[in-house]
């Protein structure tokens, strides 16, 4: 799915970032906040696609 290959890889991208953060660097700080928000908004988009998918395979009567 490619919603979920895409959460991923924004997760993946902001792990350095992350690490730099943790290290007291606030620029890098900011771009991880950037990143959460880009990750849930990503996430809810998965949330989406399951719920989709689900609908799609549910029996119809």
């Amino acid at each position: 799915m490619e919603e979920y290959e895409n959460l991923k890889r924004l997760i993946a991208d902001a792990d350095e970032d992350v690490r730099k953060a943790l290290g007291g660097n606030k620029a890098a700080g900011t771009r991880v906040r950037k990143a959460m928000q880009d990750i849930k908004n990503c996430a809810q988009d998965v949330r989406k696609k399951i719920l989709e998918i689900r609908d799609d395979e549910a029996p119809k009567s």
